[in-house]
């Protein structure tokens, strides 16, 4: 089924508005995976060759943001969280292996919090994963890789503390 950017928002905003919380969400990530085996809307909307960060669609009464990424190599993030808001990646091309982190210590406006690593999973085409608010976890690319991503919240406008690994060298379960 071959869907447009608008019908996609607007199921996005049928199942949030339905229901704001986890089932909702969940509703979401379902959407999301869904519009990925869609080869027209990944080829119109997820450009392999656009910018890291690109806003597709805000929604003007419930905030959230549907964001195509480009990654062009490789890329590594520290342990973070979304602040109050929750986020889904939604792989489209190339693979992001993610790592999830337990909270050590939460940070404060002095010092990073720190976070402790957990596992390693991969995410491929057509998969997407829903990070609840507070939840810690880090992308990394190795090549080439193209993101749907659903923010609920615009994170541009939200203010987030910084988070260590406690040690990077431990070996994920």
């Amino acid at each position: 089924m071959v869907q447009t950017l608008e019908q996609f928002a607007v199921a996005c905003r049928e199942a949030l508005a339905a229901d704001p919380g986890p089932a909702g969400r969940e509703k979401v990530c379902t959407l999301v995976r869904e519009v990925l085996q869609d080869k027209e809307f990944v080829a119109a909307n997820i450009r392999p060759d656009g910018p890291e960060r690109k806003v597709l669609y805000e929604d003007p009464d419930l905030g959230f943001t549907i964001l195509a990424h480009a990654y062009q190599g490789a890329k590594d993030s520290s342990p973070h969280d979304h602040g109050p808001t929750w986020a889904i990646y939604g792989q489209a091309t190339g693979e992001t292996i993610m790592t999830d982190w337990e909270c050590i210590a939460r940070p404060t406006e002095a010092e990073p919090g720190k976070a402790r690593r957990l596992r390693d999973y991969s995410l491929t085409p057509g998969m997407a994963y829903l990070y609840e608010p507070g939840v810690l976890h880090s992308p990394r690319r190795e090549k080439p890789t193209s993101l749907l991503r659903i923010e609920g919240m615009n994170l541009e406008r939200i203010r987030r503390l910084r988070y260590v690994a406690v040690d990077p060298t431990l070996t994920p379960l």
